[in-house]
């Protein structure tokens, strides 16, 4: 089987039952250090809900999520340009990051917009910044669905888990989800280099879950101390609602709905 990445023939690891039913071969890039399943031929039923019932984080996901980029736009972003959530799910972090005042749209084709519905991002825009929470582990095609979402942001700020570097089976990592069978890519540090390099971008990761796709370079230590999440990455997010006075969009759009 070739590496989606980088074209290189991947290695068997392991097999590991997905869905309870379907013995699956995992396969490692030895170029990129990409692991791959087979190709995902059970992905329809895996999607019969599209937010699994076994994910619990969406909620905490969203509230984390906002916290991170009113952390990372003031660090190198125009805070008053478009800004996209893609996969967003229900919508909630849109609806979460338009109450900060940044004025956000919301896409996700394999889910229902609960709470951002007048907030559909457009292919007539750009935006300046995209934030893709719990995407990239789901992509069955990934430089493909990457390209496509350079189409609309060339800026992405995604989260998916750094595979650990020993691994033989499900028992070894629980971001596995076999249950679900929605998990397909997982992404070593080097495969997001390569990636990086693919598309002329460049790369920042804490090595762990955070990382970021940008067409300028942003500074590792902001970067850094954004996704500590601690003191420093608060003083950013205060600096930033001082500086631009940023004011809930909710009011608007409140009347925006009331008049459509």
């Amino acid at each position: 089987m070739l590496c989606k990445i980088c074209g290189e023939t991947s290695n068997p690891q392991f097999k590991i039952k997905l869905l309870q039913k379907y013995d699956v071969d995992y396969h490692r890039c030895p170029n990129c250090s990409f692991l791959q399943t087979e190709e995902p031929y059970w992905l329809e039923e895996a999607y019969s809900s599209a937010i699994s019932d076994l994910d619990l984080g969406p909620i905490n996901r969203a509230i984390r999520g906002a916290r991170m980029i009113e952390g990372m736009i003031p660090i190198g972003f125009d805070p008053n340009a478009k800004f996209i959530d893609w996969g967003g799910g229900y919508g909630l972090l849109t609806r979460l990051m338009r109450d900060k005042g940044y004025d956000y749209y919301w896409h996700d084709p394999h889910c229902k917009n609960l709470f951002a519905k007048q907030f559909i991002a457009s292919e007539k825009h750009q935006y300046e910044l995209m934030t893709a929470f719990e995407v990239f582990e789901h992509l069955a095609h990934p430089l493909d669905e990457i390209a496509n979402m350079l189409r609309f942001s060339k800026n992405i700020f995604f989260t998916t888990e750094i595979p650990p570097r020993k691994l033989t089976g499900a028992s070894d990592w629980a971001y596995f989800y076999p249950q679900t069978g929605q998990h397909i890519s997982f992404y070593s540090v080097e495969t997001l280099k390569h990636i990086a390099n693919r598309f002329g971008l460049h790369l920042n990761t804490d090595g762990h879950s955070l990382h970021l796709l940008s067409q300028r370079p942003v500074s590792a230590k902001l970067f850094g101390a954004v996704a500590r999440d601690g003191w420093i990455s608060r003083g950013l997010r205060q600096l930033g609602r001082r500086r631009l006075h940023k004011s809930s969009l909710l009011d608007a759009d409140f009347r925006a709905g009331c008049n459509a």
